[in-house]
């Protein structure tokens, strides 16, 4: 078993706001990535760096956190529920 510690990031407004609004809170996204998850890149525009998007559990509810790597950081840009699309294509993770 691999087992590596994860540093996250984020702007506190930003986790505040988040919090409030979906109950989610991005000092936990280290929960998602520590479980089995799917990550992927988020090509759609320019970002003007490297954008991916991580589907994997919390409490049992399917989440998405998009994040960018800055160094051996992950800097959470969002945290949300999977829409129903993405529960549905990823749902063998729960």
């Amino acid at each position: 078993m691999y087992n590596k510690f994860i540093l996250i990031e984020f702007d506190s407004s930003k986790r505040e706001k988040t919090l409030a609004e979906r109950g989610l809170d991005f000092a936990r996204a280290g929960e998602v990535f520590a479980e089995v998850h799917v990550t992927f890149s988020d090509e759609r525009i320019d970002y003007g760096e490297p954008r991916l998007n991580t589907v994997g559990l919390l409490d049992g509810r399917m989440v998405v956190v998009a994040w960018t790597p800055r160094g051996e950081v992950r800097r959470i840009i969002s945290m949300r529920k999977a829409n129903d699309r993405e529960q549905a294509r990823f749902s063998p993770l729960d």
